[in-house]
């Protein structure tokens, strides 16, 4: 009989374990502590699980939001003149779909306007695409005064052919 009780409350004591693992939090460690059973003798004891109380809740502290960096403001053109007045056509560049040849027209010294002569034309898809980049791409190179533009996204081969166009114009109007 006495062996059952210690069996019977070893067997409670590990499953009382199983579940405070299995449904006990991660904080919570689960200690065994041993406890005398009523019907055991005194040197007899058995372990029964335990958990501690849960540790208070911390309210988060919410971290200093930064600042948001002002965006760099484009650098104007130097006031001397960069280039000479007058229309510089640029090169026939490859677009893949077609071809894109640009006229850089020049002003007091500095880019004032970017006329395209032909570009991709013949797909709708093409029409759709180029009615879309190249005028991004002619108020990026006037406001940065350079042929050096960022690609537009979804034109990539429009963007190059532009860039490579009204770069050779750029340079036959090089002061």
């Amino acid at each position: 009989m006495k062996r059952f009780f210690i069996s019977g409350g070893l067997i409670l004591a590990s499953l009382a374990y199983v579940l405070l693992q299995h449904f006990g939090s991660d904080s919570e460690a689960a200690t065994l502590t041993p406890v005398p059973t009523p019907t055991a003798t005194p040197s007899a004891s058995t372990l029964i699980a335990t958990t501690p109380a849960p540790a208070p809740k911390k309210t988060p502290v919410p971290s200093p939001t930064p600042s948001p960096t002002p965006a760099p403001t484009p650098t104007p053109a130097p006031s001397s003149a960069q280039y000479k007045d007058g229309s510089f056509t640029g090169v026939v560049a490859d677009a893949y779909y077609g071809y894109v040849q640009v006229k850089a027209i020049i002003s007091g010294g500095s880019l004032t306007d970017v006329q395209i002569l032909q570009f991709p034309n013949d797909r709708s898809t093409s029409r759709f695409i180029n009615g879309q980049a190249l005028p991004m791409l002619t108020q990026e190179a006037i406001t940065a005064q350079t042929a050096n533009v960022d690609t537009v996204s979804g034109a990539s081969d429009t963007s190059a052919a532009f860039r490579q166009s009204l770069g050779a114009a750029l340079a036959q109007a090089k002061n």
